[in-house]
């Protein structure tokens, strides 16, 4: 991937971000990384998935794999893979934008974990638009090049440096056109609401465990640009979006 720079992060975000962040909870496991009852995990990829649909985690991916459609010409299929998309319900959203927009998409969803590939296949049954693949995101079975756009949600922050700029390398060479990481933001607000969201909203007991170690275990913005710089890609823009709690990367 080209490009040189730093991370952008709006100037009204930066000090407030720097002054709120936390320090990065390294060697931790969170619970859906172990093995744990499979019912267990279902209900906890469902808390996943609502906690992404109302704050953010969706349709900021979405926004960013739209603009880059835009660039392509419109009889052109768009070719997305999503790693460490396990339960499929990205992919699922990505398909039903591109139907409605009448684009022709193939999405291949990579993950490492078969019980949540197998809650994947229920939910994409009527996408034939979806593949899903076992593999580790730092081994991607795909040649390169092969996709448009690589995308990332909620799954790096799953990785210690080393695997995290192993998989960053990996989405780098696999996308023609961009990489697209969307991850959470390492803030004390952010780990607040988090906390408090998952409470409030009745969510199981692993997700009430995860939610906030997940923000503990993100990367910064400065950390992520580090990553990607040793994998390779030497121009990221990162953006803040502090409302959502995320943080968003993207190589183009």
């Amino acid at each position: 991937m080209p490009c040189s720079g730093h991370p952008e992060v709006s100037p009204a975000a930066r000090r407030p971000l720097q002054q709120m962040t936390l320090e990065r909870a390294e060697g931790t496991l969170e619970l859906l990384d172990r093995p744990v009852a499979l019912a267990d995990r279902v209900a906890s990829l469902a808390d996943i998935d609502r906690l992404n649909a109302w704050f953010g985690g969706y349709a900021l991916t979405l926004r960013e794999v739209r603009r880059v459609a835009a660039s392509m010409d419109a009889g052109d299929a768009l070719v997305a893979v999503d790693v460490g998309g396990g339960h499929g319900a990205f992919a699922v959203r990505l398909v039903e934008w591109a139907r409605a927009a009448r684009r022709l998409v193939r999405v291949l969803v990579v993950d490492r974990d078969a019980e949540s590939l197998a809650v994947a296949r229920r939910a994409c049954a009527d996408y034939p638009e979806i593949r899903l693949v076992l593999a580790d995101a730092a081994a991607l079975p795909v040649r390169e090049g092969v996709a448009d756009v690589v995308t990332s949600a909620l799954t790096l922050h799953h990785l210690e440096p080393d695997g995290a700029v192993a998989s960053l390398r990996e989405m780098a060479a696999a996308a023609r056109r961009a990489v697209i990481v969307n991850d959470l933001l390492r803030t004390r607000l952010a780990f607040g609401l988090v906390w408090l969201a998952t409470r409030l909203l009745r969510c199981h007991p692993i997700s009430r465990h995860d939610g906030p170690l997940s923000v503990r275990r993100a990367y910064s913005a400065a950390e992520l640009t580090t990553l990607a710089q040793k994998a390779g890609i030497t121009t990221l823009t990162v953006r803040a979006h502090p409302i959502y709690g995320r943080l968003v990367a993207v190589t183009a």
